[in-house]
């Protein structure tokens, strides 16, 4: 699956237009905030919301920000992936 990224924002759609995944990661005091992710019923347990933390990981740490997750899975992922907490903010 391929991703398109904006500024705080990290998704993918289908032909159509449809939105199939996405995570938000608006900044707040230099913190990029992961307050949303979502995939679309027709492809969870594909571990598509783990491609999305790890595209928003490899984001933050090119870019040199940190993050702050809120929403349940960013909080989960962190917990399950030690290597990556040096992007805690």
């Amino acid at each position: 699956m391929e991703f398109c990224k904006e500024p705080g924002r990290i998704f993918a759609t289908d032909e159509t237009g449809k939105l199939l995944a996405e995570v938000t990661f608006p900044e707040q005091e230099d913190i990029a905030v992961i307050n949303h992710t979502f995939v679309d019923g027709s492809l969870r347990g594909q571990g598509v919301a783990g491609q999305l933390l790890r595209a928003v990981a490899d984001t933050l740490r090119q870019d040199g920000r940190k993050a702050k997750p809120t929403c349940s899975y960013a909080i989960h992922w962190f917990e399950t992936h030690p290597e990556e907490q040096d992007l805690l903010g």
